[in-house]
């Protein structure tokens, strides 16, 4: 007898769909989203761009436009700029392009929980290097890493998530020039750090096997749009097309992202706002007993309590957030994204009340 169902690759059977949970609670602080909706006239510019839109036919495949407007923003040609939906799947293509049987993706642990799954559904193998205590990854630690792993794929977050810290151009430049390795900077957050000069985009010219991954879902207000980017050689940019689904950015996106690129000190000027409450939290919770916090150059915050149950106390309080307490290394650890300057009073109120 023929069975009802087809089972699912072996190597994918136990993975757990990645996922924060969507809870319909008055504060809501666990997707590392920006609490500002994009300015009225964004809507409004995107409103008469699409009505122009012949919907009926495909989208330009190569989004030129828009990786014209984004090399014009970075000093470089279109022919290293690409587009896709969200950095995520960015991150996927490069995955899929350079990675698979018998190659090997390093990582760094504590690091984006999505790199490993990505990488899983890439038939990619995955190691990681383990931060130090504070969460840093040191030069020399970069180029033993490389050299104990050899891999064919290095991926870390900058800065980090959930960590929240930054690495330098020096562990970039170790990472890159100690191995053969494409060396994927997944700069999703950089806007938060406060300087230009955290962003690995500066040294582009320098490293030819380095990308740097963007996104417009945090900086950009942009979250419901799932429109990401990479910088990079321009081969990298032609090997992306071979793995790439035909027409796999659409119109609307190239459309929102033209307008953002238009309106960009508009639909940025939050970002300001945005590190002043972070560095707010961040000396609120330094300040409470009984809290570890880590200092964080993106939109949010690790802390860690000794209460084991500080996420439900929290969301009992209509308050929630990313839970990682069972992650390897951080146990007792939540990550608070930063929120209006009501909401992130409402967190500090429920933590003072949970923490009684």
């Amino acid at each position: 007898m023929m069975p009802d169902r087809v089972a699912v690759r072996d190597d994918l059977a136990g993975v757990v769909p990645y996922g924060a949970p969507q809870l319909d609670v008055p504060v809501r602080l666990n997707t590392n989203e920006t609490p500002f909706p994009p300015p009225p006239a964004f809507a409004e510019h995107l409103a008469k761009r699409l009505a122009a839109l012949d919907l009926n036919r495909y989208p330009d495949r190569r989004a030129t436009a828009l990786r014209v407007g984004l090399g014009e923003r970075f000093g470089l040609l279109p022919q290293r700029v690409w587009a896709a939906n969200g950095s995520n799947e960015v991150l996927l293509q490069l995955f899929q392009a350079y990675g698979g049987p018998g190659r090997r993706l390093l990582l760094v642990r504590p690091g984006y929980s999505a790199h490993p799954l990505i990488a899983r559904v890439a038939n990619t193998d995955s190691v990681a290097v383990d931060l130090d205590d504070d969460f840093v990854l040191s030069p020399a630690a970069a180029r033993a890493a490389v050299a104990a792993n050899d891999p064919d794929l290095v991926c870390v977050a900058s800065p980090n998530n959930p960590t929240g810290v930054a690495f330098g151009h020096d562990v970039v430049r170790a990472l890159h020039d100690e191995s053969r390795a494409l060396v994927v900077v997944d700069e999703a957050y950089v806007e938060f750090a406060g300087t230009p000069d955290v962003s690995a985009a500066a040294l582009l010219d320098d490293l030819p096997r380095l990308v740097v991954c963007r996104t417009f879902s945090k900086a950009w207000r942009l979250a419901g749009v799932r429109l990401g980017y990479l910088l990079a050689s321009d081969w990298v940019v032609d090997d992306l097309r071979k793995v790439r689904l035909p027409y796999h950015l659409d119109a609307l996106t190239q459309e929102a992202g033209l307008v953002a690129l238009a309106l960009a000190d508009e639909v940025t000027a939050h970002v300001a706002e945005l590190v002043a409450e972070r560095d707010r939290l961040f000396a609120a919770l330094r300040a409470t007993p009984g809290v570890r916090v880590w200092p964080s150059a993106a939109n949010f915050l690790l802390f860690r309590t000794a209460v084991p149950d500080l996420f439900d106390r929290l969301l009992a309080h209509g308050v929630l957030v990313r839970d990682f307490s069972a992650a390897p290394r951080l146990a007792g650890c939540l990550r608070v994204s930063v929120g209006t300057p009501a909401e992130n009073d409402a967190f500090l109120a429920a933590l003072a009340d949970s923490l009684r």
